[in-house]
């Protein structure tokens, strides 16, 4: 990250929606930009770490960074990329999933681009061998702890929702998601035995009030810059952490009085997802429901290779990633869909670099191509043309290279 740096306060938006707008009453979500992205005659640069990962994470990455490079130039910026090991790859190259050297190169950038991690061949490497743990560690390292992760179901691909489309379309919704704390990260955690003298493994579920209070705020702006609805999901009927959860949820409401609050049972919230999605606006909930919660949202919009996300912490880079997974079993077949990674740069500029215009550029061309019917094979439909990663990929740059975002 450049030395000089300015302080810039971002809304939280879903891609395909307006810019973000600086009228935020309590600053939660602030990013730290570099000079760079100041108004001035030079040319903007600003270093990105690419960490393409694992099974198909390689060529959704290089796609995202065609696309960037195009819309770069015509905006008038340059990105420099550092690529480097991480998940399965590393650890066959170095024999750890997050070497040292990638986490130095993702802090010292302005933002992260991942692709994805993880497959078959790691599977059964013990815990802290396994690719899914350098993830963690990486956003541990980089105290992101909010996750953003919208969900809409686009005009163009309603059809291929597995909800009937009276149920699935208009549904755009956004999920917060606590990203450092919970069970995922509580200790105790381990394996050992009991009275009985039994194997047993065993995490703590433990969330501190400034971990909830964070996460709420956020939530609270998101909600306070969409329909001013929110949704807290948790099992507070069952789990003290729970409890606790929705205590501090309600006292960072009273901060909120323009956003109705909501509370919902994940069981519950399941279930509604895909009864009726489109009750939903903003939900915020804890990491391991958000986990799952975001990746059944997911399957609303019609593939999970069409959703982006953005992890973002109080400042400093950011790290971005399509929230599909390594997909080993397509992996240099040319069958990936790169959508999700380059909507997830889009999100990187938005959010991470405050480059709405050029984030814009990309999110239209992505319309652009899917309104000319270009389509993988996991959104294809009868009608519309067949193609590869490379392909859409392609058409992708020569959408970004025509349609030109309005003024902002």
């Amino acid at each position: 990250m450049a030395a000089s740096t300015s302080m810039q306060v971002m809304s939280v938006k879903p891609p395909f929606q307006s810019q973000p707008q600086n009228n935020i009453k309590k600053p939660v979500i602030i990013r730290c930009c570099s000079s760079s992205s100041s108004t001035t005659a030079a040319k903007k640069s600003y270093n990105i770490t690419l960490l393409p990962g694992d099974g198909i994470g390689p060529e959704v990455i290089s796609v995202a960074k065609n696309v960037l490079n195009l819309a770069g130039s015509i905006e008038g910026i340059e990105f420099k990329f550092n690529e480097k090991l991480m998940g399965g790859a590393a650890l066959d190259a170095t024999g750890v999933p997050l070497p040292e050297e990638t986490l130095t190169a993702a802090k010292q950038s302005d933002a992260v681009l991942l692709g994805a991690i993880g497959g078959y061949k790691w599977d059964k490497n013990e815990k802290h061998l396994k690719p899914e743990t350098g993830l963690l560690q990486l956003r541990e390292g980089l105290e992101v702890f909010a996750n953003l992760r919208p969900a809409s179901v686009l005009p163009q691909l309603v059809d291929a929702s597995t909800l009937k489309k009276e149920v699935a379309e208009g549904v755009d919704l956004m999920v917060v998601r606590e990203l450092t704390g919970g069970i995922y990260f509580g200790k105790p955690r381990g394996f050992g035995t009991n009275e009985n003298g039994e194997e047993i493994g065993f995490n703590t579920e433990v969330y501190a009030a400034y971990e909830i209070d964070r996460i709420a705020r956020i939530a609270f702006e998101t909600a306070r810059k969409r329909s001013g609805k929110l949704c807290s999901v948790d099992k507070a009927n069952v789990l003290e952490a729970s409890m606790f959860w929705r205590k501090r949820v309600m006292a960072i409401a009273e901060e909120y009085p323009d956003v109705e609050l909501s509370h919902m049972y994940v069981d519950n919230a399941a279930m509604q997802l895909v009864r009726n999605p489109k009750q939903f606006d903003t939900i915020v909930t804890n990491n391991i429901f958000g986990d799952i919660l975001s990746d059944e949202a997911s399957m609303i919009t019609g593939s999970i290779g069409m959703l982006p996300s953005a992890s973002l912490g109080a400042s400093g880079p950011g790290l971005f990633e399509p929230i599909h997974g390594s997909a080993p079993d397509i992996a240099g077949q040319d069958k990936a869909n790169p959508l999700a990674t380059i909507l997830s740069a889009a999100m990187l500029l938005k959010y991470g670099l405050g480059e709405v215009k050029v984030a814009e550029r990309i999110e239209l061309a992505v319309l652009d191509t899917l309104n000319r019917g270009f389509r993988t094979g996991d959104i294809y439909s009868a009608g519309n043309k067949l193609v590869g990663c490379k392909e859409i990929g392609e058409e992708v740059l020569k959408s970004v290279d025509t349609k030109t975002p309005a003024s902002v």
